[in-house]
C-alpha cells in the first residue's frame, strides 16, 4: 500500500525548473511600481513598529476600543457596559479580529493597551500600499507616489497617531480602498459598487470620514465611462446605502432606534454627539480646538500647512482635483465657525490626502522647472534647479522630523502605566473579590489578571454616569477597595462626585512617574473615614 509518506519521498512529478519559472514570472508581474510600493511601505513599518508599545502614552480612547473589542471576543455584546451608540461598532469589530493574532495577549512586559498596538501595523501597511496605488491612478509618477507614502507614514504626527488603537485608522484604510476602486482604469461597474461598499465600511468604522464622500463621488464621476456613468453612480450609492443602513437596522431590531424610557437609542447617541459641549473655534486663542490644532502643528507643520497650501492650486489639475477637494473639505470642518467639538485624532483622516496633495504639487513643480528653462544646451541647469529645490525642502523638513521621530523611537512614555499594572498584579492578593476603579487604558490589563470585568474593575466615569454600575455600589465610594489615580482620572473630578470622594478618602500605596502631572497613584480606599 502506498502511503502519503511514500508518495512524498518520491521524485516530484512536476518537471524541474517549472516552479522557479513560475516564481520568476510572479516576481516579474509585480513590476517596478509594486516593488517601489513594497520598499517604501517597509520603511514606514520599520519606523512605526520600533518602540510601538513605548510611545506615545496610552490614551483613554485606546483602552475604550480595546475593552469593546474584548467584549465582542468574549460574547459580552458590543461593549463591557451598556453600548449607547456613541460610535458605530465596526471599527472595534475589526480590532477584535486583529487582536486574535498569535501571541498578542501573551506578553506582560507592557500595559496591554500599548502591547496590542502591534495590531495596527497591518492597517498601516494596507493604507500605505493603497495610497501608492491611488497616487499612480490619479497621475502621480512613481517617485511622487513613493514620496506621498513616506510623507503619510514618516511624519512625526503620523508615527504617533497611526500607532494608536484609533477607529480613524481603520476608516482611513477603507476610504483609501474606496478611492482606489473609484479610480480603477478598467472602469468596471463592479469596481464602483465595491467602492461604495468600502466607503460604507469606512463610515461605519468612524462616521466623521463621511466628510470626504463628495470628493470620492467627484473621483468616481471623473473615472466613469460616460456611457455607463449613471449605472456606476447608482451602483455606488446603492452599495453605500446598503452598508450604512445596517447600523440603524441593528438599532431598530433591538428597539433602540428612537429614545424611550429605560433604554439607550441610536437617535439619542447622535443627538448627544451633535449637542455635546464644544471645544471652541480654532480661531479663538486658548480654546480647546485651538490647542488641538497647535498640538498638530507642534509635531508637523510641513505636512499640514504644506498639504493644505498645495490643495488650492491642485484644484486646477483635473486628475488631482478630487484629492484637493478632500483636503479642503476636511479643513473646512476644522475651520468652521461656532463651537463644535474637535477630537485630537481627527487629523488622521486628513494625513493621506495631505500627503498626496504635497506630492502632487512637488511633481507639478518639478515639471514646471524642467520646462521653464529652454531646452537648448541647458539640461544640466534644469536638473540642478530640481536638485537644489529638493535639497532645500529636505533641509527644512528632515531636521524637524528627525527630532519628532527620534522621540517616538526612543522614549518610553508608558513606563508608569507598565509599573502600575505590575504592582497591582503582584500586590493585590484576591483580584476576583476586589473592586477597583481605573481609567480605560488599564482596564484590559486588570481583566487579564483576574479582576471581574464590569463590576470588579470599573471604568472610572461609569461609577457616576452609568446607573447599571451605580446600583452595584450601594455604599458609594465605600463599595470600592482601590482607585488608580491617573492624569485622565484627575482631569475633571468635579463632574464625578463618587470618584472625587474616593480620591479624597484614600491613601497612596504606590506611586509611579517622575512629574506630578503624569504621575500614576494606586490609592487604597479608607472605608472607616468620615463622609
Amino acid at each position: 500500500m502506498t502511503t502519503l509518506l511514500d508518495t512524498a519521498s518520491r521524485a516530484p512529478i512536476t518537471p524541474p525548473g517549472v516552479r522557479p519559472t513560475l516564481l520568476k514570472h510572479s516576481l516579474r508581474r509585480i513590476g517596478p511600481d509594486g516593488w517601489t510600493a513594497v520598499a517604501v511601505t517597509a520603511v514606514v513599518l520599520v519606523v512605526q513598529g520600533w518602540n510601538i508599545a513605548g510611545f506615545p502614552a496610552v490614551s483613554d480612547d485606546e483602552g475604550t476600543y480595546l475593552a469593546q473589542a474584548w467584549a465582542v471576543q468574549h460574547h459580552r455584546g458590543l461593549a463591557p457596559y451598556t453600548y449607547w451608540y456613541d460610535h458605530p461598532p465596526l471599527g472595534w469589530l475589526q480590532l477584535a479580529v486583529l487582536s486574535w493574532l498569535p501571541g498578542l495577549f501573551a506578553s506582560s512586559a507592557h500595559v496591554l493597551t500599548a502591547e496590542l498596538r502591534i495590531a495596527m501595523l497591518p492597517v498601516t501597511a494596507g493604507g500605505a500600499l493603497l495610497l501608492h496605488l491611488l497616487g499612480r491612478r490619479i497621475g502621480l509618477s512613481r517617485w511622487a507616489a513613493a514620496l506621498a507614502v513616506l510623507l503619510f507614514g514618516l511624519s512625526p504626527l503620523a508615527v504617533g497617531l497611526q500607532r494608536e488603537l484609533f477607529l480613524d485608522n481603520f476608516a482611513v484604510l477603507w476610504i483609501l480602498a474606496a478611492f482606489v476602486l473609484a479610480a480603477s482604469p478598467r472602469k468596471h461597474l463592479w469596481h464602483h459598487v465595491a467602492a461604495g461598499l468600502c466607503a460604507g465600511v469606512a463610515v461605519l468604522s468612524k462616521e466623521t470620514v463621511a466628510v470626504v464622500l463628495p470628493a470620492l463621488l467627484l473621483l468616481l464621476w471623473q473615472h466613469c465611462d460616460r456611457t455607463t456613468r449613471k449605472f456606476s453612480l447608482v451602483g455606488f450609492t446603492a452599495a453605500l446605502a446598503l452598508v450604512g443602513l445596517g447600523y440603524p437596522m441593528y438599532a431598530a431590531l433591538k428597539g433602540e432606534l428612537f429614545p424611550g424610557p429605560g433604554h439607550v437609542s441610536l437617535l439619542g447617541g447622535l443627538l448627544f454627539q451633535l449637542q455635546r459641549e464644544g471645544s471652541g473655534s480654532v480661531l479663538t486663542s486658548g480654546s480647546g480646538s485651538r490647542r488641538v490644532l497647535e498640538s498638530w502643528l507642534y509635531y508637523d507643520r510641513v505636512l499640514i500647512l504644506g498639504g493644505l497650501a498645495a490643495a488650492l492650486p491642485l484644484l486646477g489639475a483635473r486628475r488631482l482635483r478630487a484629492v484637493a477637494l478632500a483636503v479642503l473639505l476636511l479643513a473646512a470642518v476644522v475651520l468652521r465657525p461656532g463651537a463644535g467639538y474637535l477630537p485630537a485624532m481627527y487629523v488622521i483622516q486628513a494625513l493621506p490626502f495631505l500627503a498626496l496633495s504635497l506630492a502632487g504639487l512637488a511633481q507639478l513643480g518639478a515639471r514646471l522647472a524642467l520646462h521653464a528653462v529652454p531646452r537648448l544646451g541647458l539640461r544640466p541647469l534644469r536638473w540642478g534647479v530640481l536638485v537644489l529645490a529638493a535639497a532645500l525642502a529636505a533641509g527644512w523638513t528632515l531636521p524637524r522630523w528627525y527630532a519628532g521621530d527620534r522621540t517616538a523611537l526612543t522614549v518610553d512614555a508608558n513606563a508608569p502605566y507598565d509599573a502600575a499594572a505590575r504592582w497591582i498584579r503582584a500586590n493585590v492578593p484576591d483580584p476576583a473579590h476586589t473592586r477597583i476603579t481605573v481609567d480605560d487604558a488599564l482596564w484590559p490589563d486588570l481583566v487579564r489578571d483576574g479582576f471581574e470585568p464590569g463590576s470588579g474593575v470599573i471604568w472610572f466615569y461609569k461609577v457616576d454616569l452609568d446607573p447599571a454600575v451605580s446600583r452595584t455600589l450601594p455604599q458609594g465610594w465605600r463599595s470600592l477597595d482601590y482607585i488608580v489615580s491617573t492624569p485622565i482620572v484627575r482631569q475633571d473630578p468635579g463632574a464625578l462626585p463618587t470618584v472625587r470622594a474616593a480620591l479624597a478618602h484614600s491613601v497612596v500605596v504606590a506611586s509611579f512617574g517622575d512629574s506630578a502631572a503624569d504621575r500614576i497613584e494606586i490609592r487604597r480606599i479608607v472605608k472607616d473615614a468620615s463622609p
